[in-house]
C-alpha cells in the first residue's frame, strides 16, 4: 500500500506514512485520506522516510493538503525527509509553508 494511515483521535493527529513514490500514483489514495469528505484533523504528519522520488503533483497535493487544513493556520509536519528530499522542498520554498523535519 502506498500510504498507511494512524489516527490518534485524542491528540487529533494524522500520520500518514508514504511509501517509496510520492506521485500522482497515489492522487486517489491521498485524496481520500486527507481532503475527501472527512473532517479537518488538528495536525499532520507526513512521514517521508520511505519516499525516493516526489513530483509536482506531490507538491500540488501538499497545497491542497494545506488549504484544506486551515491554509495559514495549519499543522504539518513533513518529517524523515532525505537531503535530496528537503532541498526539493526548499527550492520550491515549501520550507516557508510546512515544518520540514
Amino acid at each position: 500500500m502506498a500510504i498507511n494511515v494512524h489516527h490518534d483521535t485524542e491528540q487529533g493527529t494524522l500520520t500518514l506514512h508514504l511509501g517509496d513514490r510520492f506521485d500522482f500514483s497515489i492522487h486517489r489514495a491521498f485524496h481520500d485520506v486527507c481532503l475527501g469528505d472527512v473532517p479537518a484533523a488538528r495536525s499532520y504528519v507526513l512521514d517521508l522516510e520511505e519516499v525516493n522520488t516526489m513530483d509536482s503533483s506531490a507538491l500540488g497535493m501538499l497545497m491542497l493538503l494545506r488549504e484544506h487544513a486551515g491554509g495559514d493556520r495549519a499543522e504539518i509536519r513533513l518529517v524523515n525527509a532525505s537531503a535530496q528530499l528537503r532541498n526539493t522542498l526548499r527550492i520550491a520554498g515549501f520550507d516557508k509553508l510546512f515544518t520540514v523535519h
